[in-house]
């Protein structure tokens, strides 16, 4: 029988970070509440080895502890489930199979989303301590050698090196709203153009945008074009998202092109398929399928008995 598995993965928030993550079973777009242990979907989650993927897993075996919900969908003409009450799925070889795969793949993008965001906290830390410490030294040297302050800018950019893109994110409860500021600053020798790309909730349209966006499309995709942003110096984006509660947008997708991304810390390249428009794709939903009635016929097994007789 012909079948789709989805695998989803929730991080961070509230989540609490010592517990058992918690497993969302679904089958044919119906949750399944009981008997999760005897479940093929709860132990395809088990089989996986989390612990390469930035969770906890003691032994390597069970399910993994950390502050994320899994969730896993099986789709099919005929899902096997292990009884009548239709509970829990049951175990099938090649649907494990599809499983563990999804599963895996969608490790490595948590196990990436993580990495990314620990190598943007680190780089963070060193550029505000070199802010912090060299107008110290500088200060306290030119005080020693009777000499003015010196301007420190071409020694930040010797040992930052890179183009720092730097999000800030304040929310208004009371009216919902995020206003939300991109700093890109230029820690190179030369000055640097480049794209900057941003992929918002659909939807949701941004207001005061600054400056004018290059491009803003209906499937949630904004480009500005930043001809020009000199050595030491930075440009500034900043939008309105209303609408939201908070913890909807804690984090923006943001991308680059145009430049060498080995010198950007803070935006990934932009991917291959950012030209598709994934709106114009999307048309409206199929009604969900008629479920089976108890003792509905085979028609392939009739046939069958009619060709013995």
């Amino acid at each position: 029988n012909p079948f789709q598995v989805e695998v989803g993965i929730v991080y961070g928030g509230d989540l609490p970070p010592d517990q058992p993550i918690e497993v969302l079973r679904f089958a044919n777009r119906v949750p399944l509440l009981y008997q999760a242990g005897g479940c093929a979907l709860t132990q395809a989650v088990a089989n996986v080895d989390w612990r390469r993927y930035g969770l906890e897993q003691r032994g390597g075996q069970g399910l993994p502890f950390g502050p994320a919900i899994v969730l896993v969908h099986l789709c099919s003409t005929k899902v096997p489930y292990t009884s009548e009450s239709k509970e829990a799925v049951a175990t099938a070889d090649e649907i494990m199979t599809e499983l563990d795969l999804a599963l895996k793949e969608a490790g490595r993008r948590l196990k990436t989303h993580l990495t990314k965001k620990a190598h943007r906290a680190k780089t963070k830390e060193k550029f505000e301590i070199v802010q912090l410490i060299l107008p110290r030294i500088a200060d306290k040297s030119a005080k020693i050698v009777n000499k003015k302050v010196p301007v420190l800018d071409a020694t930040i950019t010797k040992i930052m090196g890179v183009v720092w893109v730097d999000e800030d994110i304040a929310y208004d409860k009371k009216q919902k709203r995020h206003t939300v500021t991109l700093n890109v600053h230029n820690f190179t020798a030369a000055g640097k153009k480049l794209n900057l790309h941003l992929l918002l909730p659909r939807g949701i349209a941004p207001k005061s945008i600054d400056p004018k966006p290059a491009e803003v499309r209906d499937d949630g995709k904004i480009t500005w074009e930043l001809k020009r942003i000199d050595s030491v110096a930075k440009a500034s984006i900043s939008f309105v998202l209303e609408g939201l509660d908070e913890a909807e947008y804690d984090e923006s997708d943001i991308y680059v092109s145009g430049i060498n991304p080995g010198l950007v810390i803070g935006a990934e390249p932009l991917p291959g398929d950012w030209e598709l428009n994934y709106a114009e794709f999307e048309g409206e939903e199929a009604p969900a399928a008629e479920p089976e009635e108890e003792g509905e016929i085979d028609y392939d097994e009739t046939e069958e008995a009619l060709d013995d007789e």
